[in-house]
């Protein structure tokens, strides 16, 4: 990119100011979803969990200063500790179940129109949520699946 493309990109990116109590948040909660990738094992993810915790709990009353730096070292920490193949739900984009036996539509399988009583009264999208106009999240006829912001367009 060009520096007249990174100028237009600056201008319009919104800059969140967040107060260090939500990015410490923040941090926790990305920490915990890097130890998941890591821990298989729900008991060993468990105990690793409770020592991140007594970790961040340690630091709770550190001076302003202080927290800074500790926040910066931790968010390094993160970055040096991120999983080269991250765990994702599986019946999201990118997971392993995305998409793998979808229901039919009902008009494939009643083509004459004569749905029974039990049979479902909404459509569902391919992350199977359901389909609402006024979400968004529509889907009819092809769907454009984005794997990096698991979006449906």
């Amino acid at each position: 990119m060009n520096a007249t493309f990174r100028a237009a990109r600056e201008q319009f990116r919104q800059k969140v100011d967040l107060t260090h109590t939500q990015e410490v948040a923040r941090l926790y909660r990305k920490s915990l979803k890097v130890t998941l990738s890591w821990c298989i094992d729900r008991e060993i993810f468990n105990e690793e969990a409770t020592n991140l915790r007594a970790r961040f709990e340690a630091q709770r009353d550190a001076n302003p200063a202080a927290a800074a730096r500790i926040l910066r070292e931790g968010q390094e920490e993160l970055f040096e500790m991120s999983h080269p193949d991250p765990y994702c739900v599986p019946h999201m984009p990118g997971g392993s179940l995305f998409m793998r036996n979808p229901p039919p539509p009902l008009e494939v399988c009643f083509p004459d129109g004569n749905y029974p009583a039990d049979a479902p009264k909404i459509t569902i999208n391919p992350d199977f949520s359901e389909c609402k106009v006024e979400t968004g999240k529509s889907a009819t006829g092809q769907v454009v699946v984005d794997f990096y912001t698991k979006n449906m367009t």
